[in-house]
Parts: C-alpha cells; structure tokens; sequence
C-alpha cells in the first residue's frame, strides 16, 4: 500500500510508546511533506543521537560529553549523597525542582519479581560498588510510588543498610501508583524534604 521506505518508516515509528499505527502513518506523512532540507536535518540530529549519547560510566543517567554525564562532573554537587531513580526522566523531573544537590545512580527499571535474572537486569551491583567506593553518607530511593517501586525500595535497603549508610525513601507527597517522571515540582521538592528513613 506505501512505498517501501515510506512503510519502514512507518515500522519505526510503531515501535515506539504511545504511538499506533495511523498516528505513526500521519507522522510519517507529516516528514514527507517537509521540506528536504527540515528532513536531513530530523536525519542528522536522529544520526547524532545514535552515535553521541550514551549512558553515564558512574550513574547511568544520559551523557554526551566524555564518558561522565553533566551532573557526575560537576564538582559542586554533595558527592556523600546519591538519588537512586528509576530512569533518566526521573532525574530530570527532580533537577527541574532545584531541590536537590547530590548525585544520582539510574537503575534501570524496577523489580517487579524478585528473580536473580531481574536484579542482575538492574545496575544493583553498580550501586553497591559506588556506596563501598565514594564517600556516599545518604542514599536516597525515588522509585516510583508503585507496588514494583517499593519492592525495589525495599530491597535496596536491605542490601545497603549493612553498608553503613542511611537510606531515606522519599515523603509521601508523591501519590501511590503515580510515576515521577510526571509529578510537578512541588510534589516532587515535598517529597524530597519529606524523606523517610528506611
């Protein structure tokens, strides 16, 4: 029914999240009807994001620069304190609410079932390698306030507490079964401020 190339492209776009089929088939249209030059442009920037960014060596957030993300090289951050979070939108929901100075360590994801193959899924041990290595004082968990979130919680304190260092679940200010990477800043800043100890 398309050309070729018009329907892999369709593929792709189907393949992402939130996104069917006839609303991939318009966005594929829509490309179409730019201008060549706005179409090499989407092309070059998809081509850099491909082969530029990359995950953070230290804490797994989004890097592009060297091999260490933006908020690792900044010297000025408390280096004793690390946010443990879900994913790479998350730390960038926190970051919006100026709340918060310390570092941050990305899973990944969350343990839904406690399975040896599903904590290995997750950067677990790195964690621990940097608790037992830097400085760290306070770990701060910003799983999701879910079922899976908090049996991540759950789990990363009881591997951390033997370590020495405080681990701090965040307030309840986030409601349960919502996701982080949508709450509003002042949620959010309320829930770092409301931080419990675990």
């Amino acid at each position: 029914m398309f050309p070729k190339n018009f329907q892999k492209l369709i593929n792709h776009f189907s393949d992402l999240p939130s996104i069917g089929p006839k609303q991939a088939e318009r966005l594929v249209l829509y490309l179409f009807k730019q201008s060549r030059e706005k179409t090499e442009d989407f092309a070059q920037d998809l081509h850099d994001f491909a082969t530029e960014v990359r995950f953070c060596e230290r804490c797994f957030h989004l890097a592009e620069e060297d091999n260490f993300c933006a908020i690792c090289r900044n010297t000025k951050r408390d280096q004793t304190k690390i946010c443990v979070t879900e994913d790479p939108l998350d730390v960038i929901s926190i970051e919006k609410t100026n709340s918060y100075q310390g570092l941050y360590h990305v899973l990944g994801g969350n343990l839904s079932v406690m399975s040896p193959e599903e904590i290995k899924r997750l950067k677990i041990d790195e964690l621990i390698a940097r608790v037992k290595k830097e400085k760290t004082q306070e770990v701060i968990v910003a799983t999701n306030p879910t079922t899976d979130g908090d049996t991540t919680a759950l789990y990363l304190a009881r591997t951390l507490k033997p370590l020495g260092v405080k681990v701090f679940r965040l307030g309840r200010g986030m409601p349960t079964g919502g996701d982080i990477e949508y709450a509003d800043g002042i949620t959010l800043s309320s829930a770092l401020e409301g931080r419990k100890e675990m």
